[in-house]
């Protein structure tokens, strides 16, 4: 049988866009792999099993490699296809990512191996779209991103552990404290540990910054002293500095993935001028802002609403290139920032924005929600759209907005400039004036404009 050329229609009707394809379903315990009809070699199954070893893995792609193919269709299950995916990328393989959601719908016989003959099928006829997957710097840059989101929440877990001792014991420092993990929340917790038990030597741990005065505190601590609630205390302030600890070290392994990635932008950059960060218990202890803006070549920080933890987040899921999507608007459908278009019969049935899981949308949302008494270009558009769509859809609309902006600094390399509060509700007025004039128009009318018109 002779080899099919790209661009062949074959007996189905369907041009064959990879003749050399093949597909793999991916398992816990073992992998089917299909391969085109009569490419093994001494005319073998096209259809074979492996495990999920190292040496099968191994054993995969080079069987891969004697059947001549040259692209792999791979389902994205789990984090199983993570070695897979590695392995056939090392030997030089085309691998293409498909998202499993995409293929659930398929109607038939379910089985591994019919599903791994589907997806070589599919993949043939250039059927399948590849899923988004950065450069190998930035996916290691995300996966200590991740590690470093799960530990923090599971030191706020330990948190209100803490605080649910310390209600037991009738203990109210949580109620004169806005944070008991702060420098006099810590010092008072610790001394409690440690067996202190006089809630006037508590209190005069309070830190000088702090709001409420000693005697607050003191009459605060007052509360019963049960040894299971302070067992509980002990165990949850010990978890916590743990985690306390192995954030600190992600932070080290996530600055020297910073310090490797590629430096944007020329000798011609202008230095990043000093800027002060809103204190966040949270945020990475070393200047992120700085590290992003060698590897980025721009301030994403000057957007407003983004600060240098939701910048170094949106960076460690889509990696500082850009030019994976063609455009904003294809960057922004990635994000399912975008409106929906579900339509039927010329009409639109649903505008709802997909739902998805995107942590750089995520990211993308949460910053829109501190616009809200933003003087800036952004805070007026996102005031200006909870009033006509709620508070909801707002917040979808203002991620949008960075995306786009995002997307346009990283893309060309433009730095961003906020016009404020005043330009913006200009700007509106203007439009709406002009929107106006042409609805005057249409009506055979026109519009005078009064200098100083009198409210009626």
């Amino acid at each position: 049988m002779a080899e099919s050329n790209p661009g062949q229609s074959s007996q189905q009707g369907f041009v064959v866009v990879h003749p050399r394809a093949a597909g793999i379903d991916v398992g816990n315990e073992a992998h089917w792999a299909a391969v085109p009809p009569d490419s093994c070699p001494e005319g073998g199954s096209t259809v074979r099993k492996f495990g999920t070893f190292t040496a099968n893995l191994t054993a995969l792609a080079e069987w891969l490699i004697q059947c001549r193919v040259t692209t792999v269709a791979l389902e994205s299950t789990g984090v199983y296809w993570i070695p897979l995916f590695e392995v056939l990328e090392s030997r030089g393989l085309k691998v293409c990512l498909v998202d499993t959601r995409r293929l659930s719908s398929v109607p038939g016989r379910k089985s591994d191996q019919l599903d791994c003959q589907w997806l070589q099928q599919l993949h043939t006829f250039g059927l399948l779209s590849a899923a988004f997957r950065p450069d190998c710097q930035s996916v290691v840059l995300r996966s200590y991103l991740r590690q470093r989101a799960m530990l923090v929440e599971y030191a706020s877990h330990h948190i209100q552990h803490m605080h649910k001792a310390l209600v037991q014991m009738n203990l109210k420092l949580g109620n004169v404290l806005s944070d008991i993990t702060g420098q006099t929340g810590l010092a008072i917790l610790q001394a409690i540990v440690a067996g202190e038990r006089d809630c006037q030597k508590l209190a005069a741990l309070r830190d000088p910054r702090c709001k409420r005065d000693q005697p607050t505190i003191a009459l605060s601590l007052q509360g019963h002293w049960r040894e299971d609630h302070l067992f509980e205390l002990k165990q949850a302030l010990e978890l916590y500095e743990t985690y306390k600890q192995k954030i600190q070290h992600c932070d080290q392994e996530i600055e020297r993935c910073l310090g490797q990635l590629p430096e944007a932008g020329g000798p011609d950059r202008p230095p990043l001028k000093p800027k002060k960060a809103k204190t966040n218990p949270n945020a990475p202890r070393f200047d992120a802002r700085q590290q992003l803006y060698r590897a980025c070549g721009v301030d994403l920080t000057a957007i407003d609403g983004i600060d240098a933890n939701t910048a170094l987040k949106v960076i460690s899921e889509i990696g500082p290139d850009i030019n994976r999507w063609p455009t904003a608007r294809h960057f922004c459908s990635w994000l399912c920032l975008c409106p929906g278009t579900k339509t039927s019969g010329g009409k639109r049935i649903s505008s709802r924005t997909r739902g998805s899981g995107n942590r750089a949308a995520v990211a993308l949302r949460v910053a829109a929600q501190s616009l809200q008494r933003s003087p800036s270009a952004m805070g007026a558009f996102y005031r200006r759209m909870k009033a006509k769509l709620g508070a909801p859809q707002a917040i979808t609309a203002a991620a949008h907005r960075m995306a786009r902006v995002i997307y346009a600094m990283l893309r060309y390399g433009t730095a961003y400039a906020d016009a404020g509060e005043q330009a913006y509700e200009q700007q509106f007025k203007q439009r709406r004036i002009d929107g106006l004039i042409r609805q005057a128009r249409k009506l055979g009318l026109a519009l005078i404009q009064v200098p100083n018109p009198t409210p009626t």
